[in-house]
């Protein structure tokens, strides 16, 4: 891959993976327009960079859970983490076509639906429950298909079944943790097993590590600010018009 093609996927990672607008999407859209097809060892890389910028921007966080495994917030993570497997495990024959790029605008017009009918609701709590989780885990397994977001649909659902803004937009990013640690997993099965080469320039993949990774940070915080004023407007707006844009070009 050219340096400049992977600089884009880790500027496109980084962007997207944290802001409602859906990195698989964007990724499935670059590929069919540059005709280059997936590497699933890029992806991984790109996995570690965003996984990474988790940590580093909830590592108080992390450590907490880490040293308290029976702790609430650590309960629902794995409350939230359970449905999420099971719903990808039996949708996962639908999400492997999905790939292909045949509902990738029809999914894009349902992630501006869901920020739009969000942004216009009056909900707003302040505190966060185990059913909060469980909802978020339930549509973090549904936003699996590339054009729906997964940081959009789980801080949509935690605001609509009652959480608190803030926490909503934290507990979104850390319930990806164990979601990014697992796609990764299943990714190196699949080139163990495949026996795949990788072809990629080292000075790309370092320079697509390093954006994904300062990019993932700035979203994360961007988003969180924007989930506390409930802005997601510009986002559904976005999301429409490339719909429409993917209407004619997929």
């Amino acid at each position: 891959m050219e340096v400049l093609y992977l600089c884009v996927l880790g500027l496109v990672q980084g962007l997207c993976e944290f802001l409602p607008i859906s990195s698989s999407g964007h990724l499935v859209l670059l590929s069919r327009l540059f005709g280059i097809e997936d590497s699933l060892f890029v992806s991984i890389v790109l996995h570690v960079a965003t996984l990474m910028a988790v940590v580093i921007v909830f590592r108080k966080d992390v450590l907490y859970m880490i040293k308290h495994p029976l702790s609430p917030q650590t309960i629902n993570l794995c409350l939230a983490t359970i449905p999420t497997c099971i719903i990808v495990l039996v949708l996962m024959p639908l999400v492997n076509s999905s790939f292909g790029g045949g509902y990738l605008a029809v999914c894009f017009f349902i992630s501006a639906g869901l920020l739009f009918f969000t942004q216009r609701s009056p909900k707003s709590a302040t505190c966060f429950t185990k059913k909060n989780a469980l909802i978020m885990g339930i549509a973090q397994g549904l936003a699996v298909f590339p054009g729906i977001s997964r940081s959009g649909t789980t801080i949509c659902a935690g605001l609509l079944s009652g959480g608190d803004k803030k926490e909503c937009a934290k507990f979104s990013f850390l319930m990806s943790l164990p979601i990014i640690f697992l796609s990764m997993i299943m990714e190196i099965g699949e080139i163990a097993l495949g026996g795949q080469s990788v072809t990629v320039k080292p000075v790309g993949m370092i320079l697509a590590f390093l954006i994904a990774f300062a990019v993932g940070i700035l979203s994360i915080k961007l988003m969180i600010k924007l989930t506390e004023k409930s802005n997601f407007k510009w986002f559904s707006l976005y999301l429409v018009l490339l719909g429409i844009v993917t209407l004619f070009l997929i």
